[in-house]
């Protein structure tokens, strides 16, 4: 009972016009920072925090809230409509919506990834809400061993992105845990793979190469093939809404993807990718339509974008009762805590209970906002189809270059971006994968880092990466995964 009298006040505190104002505020900016590649909620928010360090602190954060759930939603937008995902939570969007929007089904895809979005919002809010501090509690219980394993579980998600080849798949795969590699190792301080490039200490930023993959190889591909007298994208044919058909298939995914991406973006690590990618698995193992998984599975947009958005309200989970930012977002937010003399942490509750409950009741406010904002301009999103090739594709290449400097005001970044788009331009022509690339480039330091810290405390042992039921658990159902579909071949073809 204490905690709805709480959440009451704290709606109290979120009705207010002027923080209306700021959550709806926050969700247009939001929305419309995700759209453009290259610009996260997390320099979103960076570059707000010197603006906004005037403004109440609880109003701040409500619109940093509406910034980080508007994100989410305008990253899917992109990713369905022209392959190039705003966040990395949404690189698995991009391998069904787009295939949707190129048959004409780019409305559906929008309307399933909003739906979604609100449902696994507010579902994940309501566990926020009620179940914050018990499922921050368990980081307590998590070993490196167990991170580890969680890892291993991740990379078998590779499987299914693989490509025609599975040589190719593994190339670009390994191609990725080579750029994962580059910068200052933790451990024990040496330079890897920076060839005395200073600006390369800090290693190769996500962002770089997300958009250089997508958005800079996309457009050189689509530049090398360009012709005047050409086809265009396929027009949008049918309906602008989800038929029935489309609402029975992604009821399911939009639940099982809520309920891979809160837990997983409560632990520290866990961001928006991993449930992504084990939720897109999923989906296609669990799928009645599998033919479709590649040229388009409703399926492979509904689950993803729900485990994005679940996880967007995890994160706020041990920041807000450990102080423990568990993403680039987190992070900034955590910054921006520390601006206004704040510390997140148990003793936040009891010390601004209106700044933390005012913020989690704007998350259901924010949530809403979006919805009601996002459904009516599903028409609008996907009219940016219409547009003709090369002014689409410049302005593109004009956001994500904008978007890439302002990570770190790097030259040596938009040399990076330059090379690492023309390798996404090669893999293109020659079939390579581009999902395992950004796999690996995520997964491969967590991977390493959790596996030699996890060694080091069990002096080496190989043993101690199965001294946990919890890693156990992990590593069994990866190698499941891996070997399920070999076996269920070959007791076909013996049958």
């Amino acid at each position: 009972m204490e905690t709805f009298s709480l959440l009451l006040q704290g709606f109290g505190i979120a009705l207010q016009p002027i923080n209306l104002f700021w959550a709806f505020l926050g969700s247009l900016l939001g929305t419309a920072i995700g759209v453009l590649p290259g610009i996260g909620p997390a320099l979103t928010i960076a570059l707000l925090l010197p603006v906004t360090i005037s403004i109440a602190p609880t109003s701040a954060f409500i619109m940093f809230a509406g910034v980080l759930y508007g994100a989410m939603y305008g990253g899917s937008t992109t990713s369905i409509l022209i392959n190039t995902p705003g966040e990395a939570g949404s690189m698995m969007t991009a391998l069904e919506g787009n295939k949707m929007a190129r048959a004409g089904r780019g409305a559906a895809a929008l309307a399933t990834a909003a739906i979604g979005s609100f449902i696994a919002g507010t579902i994940s809010t309501v566990l926020l809400t009620f179940s914050a501090p018990a499922i921050a509690e368990l980081a307590f219980y998590f070993r490196p061993a167990d991170y580890f394993a969680l890892t291993v579980l991740a990379f078998t998600s590779v499987a299914v992105v693989m490509g025609t080849s599975r040589v190719r798949g593994f190339i670009s795969l390994f191609l990725g845990l080579a750029l994962g590699l580059v910068g200052i190792d933790q451990m024990t301080g040496q330079a890897r793979l920076t060839f005395g490039i200073p600006a390369l200490f800090d290693g190769i930023e996500l962002t770089v190469v997300l958009v250089s993959l997508f958005a800079v190889g996309e457009i050189l591909y689509v530049a090398s093939r360009y012709r005047k007298d050409g086809s265009e994208m396929t027009p949008i044919r049918g309906q602008v809404w989800m038929s029935r058909e489309d609402w029975k298939r992604s009821w399911k995914p939009w639940l099982r993807g809520t309920a891979l991406g809160f837990p997983i973006g409560a632990l520290p690590g866990g961001g928006s990718e991993i449930p992504t990618m084990l939720s897109y698995t999923l989906e296609r193992k669990l799928t009645k339509h599998p033919e479709e998984f590649g040229k388009g599975a409703i399926e492979g947009v509904a689950g993803p974008e729900a485990a994005n958005n679940a996880a967007a309200a995890g994160i706020l989970i041990p920041l807000l009762t450990l102080g423990l930012p568990t993403s680039a977002t987190a992070a900034v937010l955590l910054a921006a805590f520390q601006n206004y003399g704040l510390q997140p942490g148990p003793f936040l509750f009891t010390s601004n209970p209106d700044l933390v409950w005012g913020l989690i009741a704007s998350l259901y406010v924010g949530n809403t906002v979006l919805l009601v904002l996002n459904l009516p301009l599903v028409g609008i999103w996907v009219r940016l189809l219409s547009i003709p090739a090369p002014q689409l594709y410049a302005g593109i290449l004009v956001f994500a270059t904008i978007g890439i400097w302002g990570v770190a005001n790097s030259v040596v970044d938009l040399v990076v971006m330059v090379l690492v788009g023309i390798a996404g331009y090669v893999m293109r022509v020659y079939d390579f994968p581009i999902a395992p690339v950004l796999i690996g480039l995520i997964l491969g330091p967590m991977a390493e880092q959790q596996l030699r810290t996890a060694l080091a405390a069990g002096q080496g042992n190989p043993l101690v990466l199965v001294s946990t039921p919890l890693s156990v658990v992990f590593l069994v159902i990866a190698a499941l995964f891996l070997l399920a579909p070999v076996l269920i071949r070959r007791l076909r073809a013996n049958a």
